[in-house]
């Protein structure tokens, strides 16, 4: 099948490349994402693949649908940026690659909460100038400390089970519970609020829908323990990032890991060291010395960049062969989140 990729870098070129066996799809990249403005460069191509940032509201599904796309094929687990109701109204079928390596996001969060709390980012920039000194370093041991998972699928299953290997106690919220989760030892399931008023570390790993929209918000930090620490390796809107940097100004919270933001779209995976960032949010959440901000890396390992294109490549063959695709997103999937 003919398939128009957008968003890619050399990294996605290549592990597609090493993933479409004997060229059975024709890929043809693009680096632009998938907006209004970009939309018409996929005339002509039954497939369209799209990354986390792309944009395929009802309008753009439209246009595609009008110039023979009856396929979209997510390289990410989210599917909030898809109107799945217009797609099924437009005849579009919708796919998605739901685990890929969720180790990889669980490990890079346990490195964001080892960085924040020992300060490596500041110890790093100080050693290299010759400043030795241990002032303003101060850290605390994770074992004995709580943890609350806000979320407890795969991802939020193996973060606990390795925050569980330093000795945490786990608080689970989920709308599912999960055996497995119940199963670690020192780990129990609690209401929201209890979660938030009694962590240490809270981190989240939650989908985004309108539920979970802006589930960090003003009532809810205040709910949170006097200095608690909060990451972020889902989805940035699941902060409201403004009452966030009040919280922070307070010091109500401690310490902020971010590898995603609500505002993302114009900012991750590109070069903008050059250019003067037009977002007085963003910027000043870089003013903090106790927040870190990464650019929504925490996916971005070798097995899952790999896993990832299999995946897709895979949707799209059950496909164009009239096969019963598992990774479909069916709207009612959509409406159980809701």
């Amino acid at each position: 099948m003919k398939v128009a990729v957008f968003s890619t870098k050399i990294y996605d070129r290549q592990f597609f490349h090493a993933a479409n066996y004997h060229e059975q799809h024709e890929l043809v990249f693009f680096d632009n994402q998938l907006n209004q403005n970009t939309a018409l460069m996929a005339v002509g191509f039954p497939a369209v693949c799209v990354f986390v940032n792309d944009q395929l509201d009802a309008k753009i599904l439209a246009i595609l649908a009008a110039q023979g796309t009856h396929l979209i094929a997510l390289r990410c687990a989210g599917f909030n940026n898809v109107d799945l109701e217009a797609a099924a109204e437009l005849g579009i079928t919708v796919v998605r690659v739901p685990a890929y390596s969720p180790n990889s996001v669980a490990e890079y969060t346990i490195g964001l909460i080892l960085t924040l709390n020992r300060k490596i980012h500041r110890a790093y920039n100080r050693v290299r100038e010759g400043n030795f000194s241990l002032d303003g370093l101060l850290g605390f041991d994770l074992h004995g400390r709580t943890v609350g998972v806000v979320g407890t699928g795969k991802i939020g299953l193996i973060f606990a089970q390795i925050m569980q290997g330093f000795g945490c106690q786990m608080l689970g919220y989920d709308l599912y519970k999960s055996p497995v989760f119940e199963a670690i030892p020192k780990a129990k399931y609690v209401e929201l609020p209890e979660l938030l008023s009694s962590s240490d570390i809270i981190s989240l790993h939650c989908p985004l829908t309108p539920k979970t929209y802006h589930l960090i918000n003003e009532e809810s930090i205040q709910q949170m323990k006097p200095g608690a620490m909060l990451i972020n390796t889902s989805r940035g809107a699941l902060i409201d990032t403004s009452a966030l940097i009040l919280a922070l100004k307070s010091q109500h919270v401690g310490s902020l890991g971010l590898d995603v933001y609500e505002e993302e779209a114009d900012l991750f995976f590109e070069d903008l060291s050059n250019k003067i960032i037009q977002d007085d949010v963003f910027e000043r959440l870089l003013t903090f010395p106790n927040v870190i901000v990464t650019g929504h890396q925490a996916f971005f390992t070798e097995e899952a960049l790999l896993q990832i294109s299999k995946t897709t490549l895979s949707n799209i063959s059950c496909i164009e062969q009239n096969y019963v695709c598992p990774n479909e997103i069916k709207v009612q999937e959509k409406m159980a989140f809701q």
